[in-house]
């Protein structure tokens, strides 16, 4: 299933997605709710009455005309409202490359156990403008990612039972400014201002049994589910990321298992992938100016347009704005 939340008369409307049509959940049975939230945690029982009525659009049963068109709404994330918001490190090529751009060595601890750190959820949006500050424009930069959500409660769960709670995949676009990132960094804490500004997911989640023809195996000696999706990422309609999803050293599942260890899961609690090899302006940078010393920086600009396209889920388009503010935290450093 592909599912989709969009602005009807001013809140979230939960629909299917069929053929470029959006069907309300909730008008097509009773038992069905309106919203995302409330789907994700009455997830075992809404999701086989909703695969039901999935099948119904496809074969004709239900009619296309009651369908609205997708290009003809106000999307928002396909999880509006997230319970929480984590991100991964999982692809070992973005993290080498990284680091060999810095002139050091890969971290041999990257290889022993999956990481994450929390963003602000709060500033989680789907597709159009995303909003910056002037100093956010110190360095502003994509990041090329995947993300699931977890569909069912649960806690000190094992890698091997992780898949079983996760609701589907989207696409994930983890804004960065950079320089406030590298400098709160320095002090070993974060990141926080160069993240909290803005976190893009949709443009719709797709439930794993949609992809079960992507499926490959994971990564020699890891565990969970892998898909063979490629991944791009294209600037004012220049590509400049390639990757794929299947290259994840660490799994969804594993980075899920570390997550719940000792504490709650929530249905509605997004965790992304970390960012593919080549999915960001800091790696391509570091990586041109190795090559080259005439090499020219590129960062995202006031009116730049970020696409980014998943196989099998679709594609998200963002356009980056200047707010009305000339206020600065680094014009005010001690």
């Amino acid at each position: 299933m592909k599912l989709v939340s969009y602005l009807a008369d001013g809140r979230d409307q939960l629909a299917f997605l069929v053929d470029g049509l959006l069907f309300d959940c909730d008008l097509l049975h009773p038992d069905l709710p309106n919203s995302m939230n409330m789907f994700l945690h009455y997830w075992d029982d809404m999701f086989p009455i909703a695969k039901q009525v999935e099948a119904a659009i496809k074969s004709g049963k239900i009619s296309k005309e009651s369908g609205v068109p997708f290009a003809e709404v106000e999307l928002l994330a396909p999880v509006p409202f997230p319970t929480s918001c984590r991100d991964g490190y999982a692809f070992r090529q973005h993290v080498a490359a990284a680091r060999r751009n810095r002139n050091v060595d890969m971290i041999p601890e990257f290889d022993q156990y999956p990481i994450f750190y929390f963003t602000n959820h709060h500033s989680i949006q789907g597709p159009g403008p995303v909003k910056c500050m002037p100093d956010h424009f110190e360095k502003l930069d994509f990041e090329l990612e995947a993300a699931i959500v977890v569909c069912k409660a649960g806690r000190n769960i094992t890698a091997e039972q992780a898949d079983e709670y996760i609701g589907g995949l989207m696409i994930m676009n983890d804004m960065s400014a950079r320089r406030l990132q590298m400098e709160e960094m320095l002090l070993n804490l974060g990141p926080a201002k160069g993240k909290d500004f803005s976190t893009v997911i949709g443009p719709c989640l797709v439930t794993l049994d949609e992809l079960e023809a992507y499926e490959v195996p994971c990564k020699e000696g890891h565990t969970g589910k892998s898909w063979n999706l490629g991944m791009k990422c294209f600037v004012n309609g220049i590509q400049v990321s390639d990757g794929n999803l299947s290259d994840m050293d660490w799994t969804f599942a594993e980075i899920l298992e570390r997550c719940a260890y000792g504490a709650d899961l929530h249905p509605g609690d997004v965790i992304g992938s970390g960012t593919v090899g080549t999915g960001c302006f800091l790696e391509l940078n570091g990586t041109g100016k190795r090559n080259d010393p005439n090499y020219t920086e590129q960062w995202l600009q006031e009116g730049d347009v970020v696409e980014m396209e998943i196989d099998g889920i679709g594609k998200i388009s963002n356009t980056i704005v200047k707010e009305e503010s000339d206020f600065s935290l680094l014009a005010r450093k001690k």
